[in-house]
């Protein structure tokens, strides 16, 4: 290999130690993808059969990563397990420095991050507004928050009483392919928390996991006094990881972040050997836009829906729209969905991404149409330049309009997720406003899903009966952005499909400890307490 070739390479990292893997897997840049997808595909078959091949130098390729066989799954875990208690003895003080560190490490390396994502063909905005989730779940405020979750204490009566968590020991984490490295960063609150983890980085896209956790949050925990093996980094298989992780005694939590039929019965299996299932699953999030809604607004929000091409857990994915501003609200959508456009993924104004398998895109439109769905834009394959084509990887933003919000669930389109940029809009039946209002709450709290819902109301009223009713979701938005990222509030987390029996909105350092109550007292009888006498 030449060693002028500036190419990423990471071996496993277990115990603090860089080590050899059982061969490699590369990565390729997302823009070769689109430019000459046969020469990406041939140089990575090359480079995994001879990593010694002159085709690492080709400027196609941009990293590699160790390849994890069940050996080494299983040292990880061992290093994981021999780590924990030491970490955890580590004062609560000490460990929470490590989010404030590690957000001050992303900051000084934003651009490295916004590359290495936009390598693996995210949007460059859309990189930004990755960055941005990081940014506000190690702020400032909300590690404060944090810290008053982890331990609280009060005074009564000759006691000290303290209400605090502890980790719950060794956690894995299973980020997935269209965000591994962003999803993968939240295994710095579980070590905030007290627990050791470890991380498998997926196979087909394992760089900027790699990246994050080796490069950016491994040197800060030697920097606050970690022991070895408080994090693990390995590239493996899903299904020979994860498989493992379930049959070890050594492994307390598993976040497991996938679709909703495979969490599901993961989280069986999880219970089923006593482990904790922390799941983020599916999101099928509603907007619901009400008569008096700024429509400008809205529409902004709802065309976050393509962001990314709809492969975004937490886009909206149907519309609830009030019938005396249908109208209006469709076409204010159709004029902004036009800006919403393909690309390479480091051109500033490109918001959408590829999409391989399109065969079930289509399917779910012609069955809409079939059942009385209105196409309002889209609904073609597209080239880079947004010129349509049988032959596109790309799909241009598709918006529906579905008439009769008491039959709009018969459409697949409404009851699930898609994960494609196809959106529908559903249009209530009038009605007075009382009702209607009970029936915006009961279509939004009867979604079998639960990760975000959004209003659009200026009516006060309006606004508090949503507050105060809706119980579906982890996240409520009100005349915001519906992705938008705050202190404080969950980014991630919800109910139903969306995080299984025990879903709710999900802080991973709370996830990943457990509530425990502590009283020290000074001269108490205790026949008195008991007794009162």
């Amino acid at each position: 290999m030449n060693p002028g070739k500036k190419l990423r390479s990471y071996g496993l990292f277990i115990a603090g130690k860089d080590i050899e893997g059982d061969g490699w897997v590369y990565t390729v840049s997302a823009k070769s993808l689109l430019e000459d997808v046969f020469t990406s595909v041939s140089l990575k078959r090359t480079l995994e059969k001879d990593a010694d091949s002159d085709a690492a130098e080709h400027p196609y390729v941009i990293g590699r990563c160790a390849i994890a066989d069940d050996a080494a799954i299983d040292l990880a875990t061992e290093a994981a397990a021999a780590a924990a208690p030491g970490w955890a003895a580590v004062p609560l003080e000490r460990r929470i420095r490590l989010g404030s560190l590690f957000r001050e490490e992303l900051l000084r390396r934003e651009d490295e991050f916004v590359e290495m994502l936009v390598a693996e063909s995210h949007p460059v905005k859309l990189a930004r507004w990755e960055l941005s989730c990081l940014l506000q779940v190690y702020s400032e405020e909300s590690i404060r928050w944090y810290a008053q979750q982890m331990h609280t204490e009060f005074e009564d009566r000759g006691r000290r009483l303290i209400v605090r968590r502890q980790p719950d020991g060794v956690v894995a984490f299973n980020p997935p392919q269209n965000a591994p490295a962003p999803s993968a960063a939240l295994a710095v609150l579980a070590m905030m928390a007290g627990n050791a983890v470890v991380v498998r980085a997926p196979r087909s896209i394992a760089l900027s996991t790699l990246w994050v956790l080796r490069d950016v949050a491994a040197p800060l925990l030697d920097e606050v006094g970690a022991p070895p093996g408080t994090l693990n980094v390995v590239c493996a298989n899903p299904k020979q990881t994860l498989d493992r992780w379930i049959s070890s005694p050594l492994i307390d939590d598993i976040f497991y972040i996938g679709g909703s039929q495979e969490g599901l019965r993961f989280q069986e299996q999880c219970v089923a050997h006593g482990k904790k299932p922390i799941l983020e699953l599916a999101g099928n999030d509603g907007i619901i836009v009400w008569k008096d809604a700024d429509l400008g607004y809205a529409a902004e929000a709802i065309t976050e829906s393509f962001y990314g091409s709809g492969q975004i857990c937490m886009v909206p994915n149907y519309v609830l729209a009030h019938p005396d501003i249908a109208d209006d609200l469709i076409a204010e959508v159709k004029r902004k969905v036009a800006d919403v456009r393909p690309g390479y993924p480091d051109q500033e104004d490109v918001l959408l991404s590829p999409v391989r398998r399109t065969e079930r895109f289509f399917g779910l439109l012609d069955r809409a149409l079939e059942q009385g769905a209105e196409l309002v834009t889209g609904g073609l394959r597209t080239e880079l330049d947004g010129t349509p084509s049988e032959t596109g990887v790309f799909l241009q933003p598709t918006v529906l309009r579905v008439d009769g919000m008491s039959t709009a669930r018969e459409h697949e389109v409404v009851r699930h997720e898609t994960f494609f940029p196809l959106l529908p809009i559903v249009v209530a039946e009038p009605d007075t406003d009382e009702v209607l209002l009970d029936r915006f709450l009961d279509f939004v709290n009867s979604n079998e899903y639960g990760l975000r819902n959004s209003l659009w109301a200026k009516d006060e009223t309006v606004v508090d009966t949503f507050v105060q009713r809706v119980v579906n979701g982890g996240l409520l938005k009100v005349n915001d952005s519906h992705i938008g990222f705050l202190p404080y509030l969950p980014s991630h987390g919800g109910t139903g499909l969306t995080g299984g029996v025990f879903g709710e909105a999900n802080y991973p350092m709370l996830k990943t400890s457990h509530v425990q109550g502590i009283s020290i007292a000074r001269d108490v009888s205790p026949h008195e307490t008991v007794f009162g006498d």
